[in-house]
């Protein structure tokens, strides 16, 4: 049986894909967040209200929260690719040739869910501290982020949302830096200082025209 036949065919794509984006996230280039909306964060960030919805229970029940996103699709694709090929190694075995490829891929897709939810749950409570998705407040200064609600005014923060090194999304209070400045929602910007819970940033916008000292 070859991986490259026909009936394989998804298979090897998926064991192509996990090479590519393997290599992506080695040079750097690649990006594969998943904003699954689930803030346990101890610091006092903001939860996403959406958690307790059926999205939220449905991320959880998947493990999507447990591990950063691209530990999760990295699994999925390894299990993929191999319950299908053994899938297809049996069927050739018990009745002498292959089954449709996107019928082994139906069978290995959806054993393969539950199978990477089950596996990650224990790896993320195996993986250091620092590549949870618990991280303290001071480790979010200095990263970028978007305005989701509301407009930042000097005395009347507004909620934004933020990723932390991991890909992790956190939703916090930010004021603007400047006194006289005024953040709109769906501005980019780029937390520069913290005091308690709340942060102040600047837009990027602005920091291009008017660098900080």
């Amino acid at each position: 049986m070859s991986l490259f036949a026909d009936y394989n065919l998804p298979f090897a794509i998926a064991l192509g894909l996990m090479v590519l984006l393997g290599l992506l996230q080695i040079i750097g280039v690649g990006d594969f967040e998943f904003d699954a909306d689930i803030d346990v964060d101890a610091d006092g960030m903001i939860a996403d209200p959406t958690s307790a919805g059926i999205g939220g229970a449905l991320t959880t029940l998947l493990g999507l929260g447990r591990v950063p996103f691209f530990v999760w699709l990295m699994t999925f694709l390894l299990l993929f690719a191999g319950i299908g090929v053994s899938v297809q190694g049996l069927a050739e075995g018990l009745t002498g040739s292959p089954l449709y490829a996107w019928l082994a891929a139906l069978i290995a897709g959806g054993a393969s869910v539950p199978v990477t939810a089950t596996l990650v749950r224990p790896l993320g409570r195996l993986l250091p501290q620092d590549e949870t998705t618990a991280v303290g407040l001071e480790s979010l200064v200095g990263k970028r982020g978007k305005v989701t609600e509301g407009k930042a005014e000097r005395g009347s923060p507004a909620r934004a949302k933020v990723r932390d090194h991991h890909g992790h999304a956190h939703y916090v209070m930010v004021e603007p830096h400047e006194d006289a400045s005024v953040i709109a929602a769906g501005d980019d910007i780029l937390l520069v200082r913290r005091e308690g819970q709340t942060f102040f940033g600047v837009p990027l916008a602005e920091r291009k025209l008017a660098p900080m000292g």
